[in-house]
Order: structure tokens, then sequence, then C-alpha cells
């Protein structure tokens, strides 16, 4: 439950951000058009922003792979530090 609370408050967050970085970008268009208009050039027209894509679900891992890959992570760091030969 407290999982799904702390999803529900990243996703709040995240769609604000991006409410945030849209009306900033629509201020940044308004703003170069009023300075090219008093500079005496036409206004510019900026292409569609691209939508928000919804992100992928995260999978989540047992502890058995958990335990595998730490176990793999280390056999391949013990490797490195160790070369043949010495």
């Amino acid at each position: 439950m407290l999982e799904r609370f702390r999803t529900l408050l990243r996703s709040r967050y995240v769609g604000l951000l991006e409410g945030e970085v849209f009306r900033l970008r629509a201020e940044n268009r308004a703003l170069m058009n009023s300075l090219l208009g008093t500079a005496g050039f036409p206004p510019v027209e900026f292409p569609e922003a691209p939508k928000p894509q919804p992100l992928p679900r995260l999978r989540k891992r047992s502890w058995h792979q958990i335990q595998a890959w730490r176990g793999n992570a280390a056999a391949r760091s013990t490797e490195t530090t160790t070369s043949p030969g010495q």
C-alpha cells in the first residue's frame, strides 16, 4: 500500500513537471515572437511538442533473481581485478 502511495505521488509530481514544461515552452514561444515582431520579423511557427509517452511498468524481481544477479556481478568484478598470469 505504501508503494502505491509513492507511485501515486511520483506520477503526480511528474505530471506537474510536464505541465510546467508545457507552460514554459508556450511562454518562450510568445516572448520570442514578441521580440521578433518588435524587430520587424514575422512570427516563427514552432513544431508541435512531442506528446509525453507513458513509462513502462517496472518489473519486480524475485529475491532469487536479485541474488543471482549480485553473484554474477561479484564474480565478474573478481575476474577483472585478478588477471591471469600474475
